[in-house]
């Protein structure tokens, strides 16, 4: 009797570390493909899971400054469009604890997700799309400075 009782209780805590385990997106892919979902059922709050500490951050500044709750900007400033039907993705790419998947748009134009791993679970990283949009406008200024300075005397 002290067997099957034995027995049981090992079995039944497998399974629940199991079954612990299986809700963590293991991939970045897998994450967006959970995001994705989360979009098309309104969930912000597996939206907010699967963002990373930073894009939270970012999120929560944004609602400060207009006054509006977090929910409202995780809601509102997705990847893509709700009506958007289909979703493409291609190209993952794993660099350590750092990832990119591309993605296509409702405008069939190819964008860049990035990714972080946080604590083994793969996350996106929306302020990770903010500096690289930073780092795109300063090369263009420092492109468009140089064109200006070229036609200067010295």
């Amino acid at each position: 009797m002290r067997f099957y009782f034995k027995f049981i209780i090992l079995i039944s805590t497998g399974l629940l570390f199991a079954c612990a385990d299986s809700a963590k997106p293991s991939t970045p892919l897998e994450t967006l493909k959970a995001y994705t979902q989360a979009i098309k059922k309104k969930d912000t709050t597996t939206m907010k899971i699967l963002l990373s500490d930073a894009s939270i951050k970012m999120s929560e500044r944004e609602a400060k400054s207009q006054n509006v709750s977090l929910d409202e900007i995780v809601k509102r400033e997705t990847l893509f469009s709700e009506n958007q039907k289909t979703v493409e993705f291609r190209n993952e790419k794993i660099d350590g604890d750092k990832a990119t998947i591309e993605m296509k748009d409702s405008f069939d134009s190819w964008n860049t997700v990035p990714f972080v791993r946080e604590d083994g679970v793969w996350k996106i990283d929306k302020q990770g799309i903010a500096n690289r949009m930073m780092q795109d406008f300063e090369q263009s200024d420092k492109r468009l400075d140089d064109i200006i300075n070229q036609g200067r005397q010295p």
